[in-house]
């Protein structure tokens, strides 16, 4: 592979391929990386075609490097901004509101006991 290449550092790199799950980055004349699909961009990208093509000059930054495999993780959006937008909702998880639970007291719907129902029974079989 190479020496020169180390995790965080940033390299411009020509794209080689793209694939449905990430684009292929030339480092070098000898070395290339693979930028995933959840590191073109932030936020959800549905086809990586539409932000990237064969032949663009793209600014990466190193993720990972296996050298015994042979493989460099790459990634785009570790080298821009996120969104205002992004850095909000990153910070705040979602809650959800449960639902009120109505309690009726008074109802003669759904269930009753054996007891409460026995006197009723009693009254009915006499008249």
């Amino acid at each position: 592979m190479s020496e020169k290449i180390e995790v965080g550092s940033v390299i411009t790199g020509k794209v080689t391929g793209v694939q449905a799950y990430g684009a292929f980055v030339a480092l070098n004349e000898t070395t290339q990386g693979l930028v995933h699909i959840s590191e073109v961009t932030h936020g959800f990208v549905k086809d990586i075609n539409e932000h990237l093509k064969v032949g663009d000059e793209v600014e990466v930054k190193v993720l990972s490097v296996d050298e015994g495999a042979g493989k460099i993780g790459l990634s785009i959006r570790a080298t821009q901004e996120a969104p205002a937008a992004m850095e909000v909702k990153a910070k705040k998880p979602r809650k959800r509101q449960a639902a009120p639970i109505k309690v009726e007291s008074d109802s003669t719907q759904g269930f009753n006991t054996l007891k409460d129902k026995l006197q009723e029974w009693i009254d009915q079989s006499k008249a």
